[in-house]
């Protein structure tokens, strides 16, 4: 698992770009091949990655780097993503639809903007103790499997122990920086002066940013009470 983040969008090309560059940024690498599916977010991250492969001599060289394909042909994520609903998402699903259940959450741009703010950086602590857990965690061997047996991150920085190679090409960050989206800042919450005000707030009564969901949900009640939303 490269990454697993929580943002404000999940359908601006410009935003999951960023995530690919600062993913591989932290790794050093670009991947050969690139599958995504045919979601417009996905149209930016495309070029990049056919453009950082232009000038390698491999047979998936440049535009071959990147294929698009259905999400549902691809089992190994969709697996996934059912077992990341039944041991994750699933709680944080309930836990928001019991706020809008209760008329706490109208679905405004304001109380979007709030829910963001208040729960963002709780949500990412959790997405990167799933993260590192799955990539931590053995897989055992399987004769139907296309894929060997293991822990995700030893297959990943080992691949030659288990009869692979590695399929990464090695990048400078300089190379990145060229990319308008390396530098792009995505505030809290997805709206700046939302952001600035809740902030203020937050400080004026003595409220720091919340460790986990219990305290997230009090500085949500104390803001929206505060705002008038």
């Amino acid at each position: 698992m490269m990454w697993l983040v929580c943002g404000s969008t999940n359908n601006n090309p410009s935003v999951i770009a960023q995530h690919y560059i600062n993913c591989v940024k932290s790794l050093g690498v670009i991947p050969m091949r690139l599958r995504t599916d045919l979601g417009t977010e996905n149209g930016t991250l495309a070029a990049i990655q056919c453009a950082l492969r232009h000038a390698h001599t491999d047979y998936y060289a440049g535009s071959l780097s990147h294929s698009y394909g259905s999400s549902t042909g691809n089992q190994r994520i969709e697996s996934w993503w059912s077992f990341f609903r039944r041991g994750r998402s699933q709680f944080w699903m309930d836990l928001f639809g019991d706020l809008r259940d209760s008329g706490n959450f109208n679905g405004s741009h304001e109380h979007q903007c709030l829910l963001r703010f208040c729960f963002t950086e709780v949500l990412q602590k959790d997405l990167d103790e799933c993260k590192d857990l799955w990539n931590n965690h053995r897989i055992r061997p399987s004769r139907l499997a296309s894929c060997p047996g293991g822990i995700p991150n030893e297959l990943y920085l080992l691949p030659h122990r288990y009869g692979s190679r590695d399929c990464g090409f090695p990048v400078e960050d300089s190379d990145l920086d060229v990319f308008p989206e390396a530098s792009q800042v995505t505030e809290l919450c997805g709206d700046k002066d939302i952001e600035e005000y809740l902030l203020q707030a937050m400080q004026q009564h003595g409220q720091q940013q919340p460790q986990n969901w219990e305290s997230a949900m009090e500085l949500y009640f104390l803001l929206n009470h505060i705002a008038r939303l």
